[in-house]
């Protein structure tokens, strides 16, 4: 964290049925499961330097969850911008099952159906990231895995699809930050485990 340039917490929420099995989950607000409210838990306990940060969430519940489970209800506000990609179509599809219409299918690739193309999820990511930065404080973001991704890619001057380039499971921390003047990437996928 930097009494200078806001740093940024990216926590991606805990585990669900549909993270799980692999589907794509995007506004259908699915619950954490047991496992992934133990992981939230966790996530609390590597948060203990960020308690004085400012906290935002996703509204949907596994990221909420996560949220307060984590130790931020309190202080955490709802940010629209945060929710994952609409995937249309594909909403509640594994990859595998899409690929079996579609060969090569890919979200950073091909056109989503009803849903929001990588760039639209860029500006809400980009919105969010004007505010970090106006406000000049540290953050704590509680989101899902691909707005995530492309919030991370465009904090970096990258296009949103370069997302595609950062893996992140669930239950995990990252940091965003600053190296002088460039914002760059100080840690990322930190698994909520306990110490082995």
């Amino acid at each position: 964290m930097s009494d200078l340039q806001p740093a940024v917490a990216l926590v991606r929420h805990g585990e669900t049925e549909w993270s799980k099995s692999g589907r794509h989950t995007g506004w259908t607000d699915v619950p954490l499961t047991e496992a992934g409210r133990a992981q939230a838990r966790l996530l609390g306990d590597m948060l203990a330097g960020w308690r004085k940060a400012r906290a935002l969430t996703s509204p949907l519940q596994r990221a909420m969850e996560t949220c307060r489970l984590a130790g931020f209800a309190r202080t955490c506000e709802r940010v629209d911008e945060l929710r994952e990609w609409d995937y249309g179509v594909y909403e509640g599809r594994t990859t595998a099952a899409i690929r079996e219409e579609i060969p090569g299918w890919s979200i950073w690739t091909h056109p989503v159906v009803k849903g929001e193309s990588a760039d639209e999820v860029g500006k809400r990511a980009d919105r969010v990231i004007e505010r970090i930065r106006a406000e000049g404080q540290d953050v704590v973001v509680f989101a899902h895995g691909h707005l995530l991704r492309i919030l991370t890619a465009r904090w970096c001057g990258l296009t949103a699809t370069h997302g595609r380039i950062l893996a992140l499971d669930t239950a995990t921390l990252s940091v965003l930050g600053y190296e002088r003047e460039t914002p760059v990437v100080r840690m990322w996928n930190a698994p909520s485990r306990a110490a082995e």
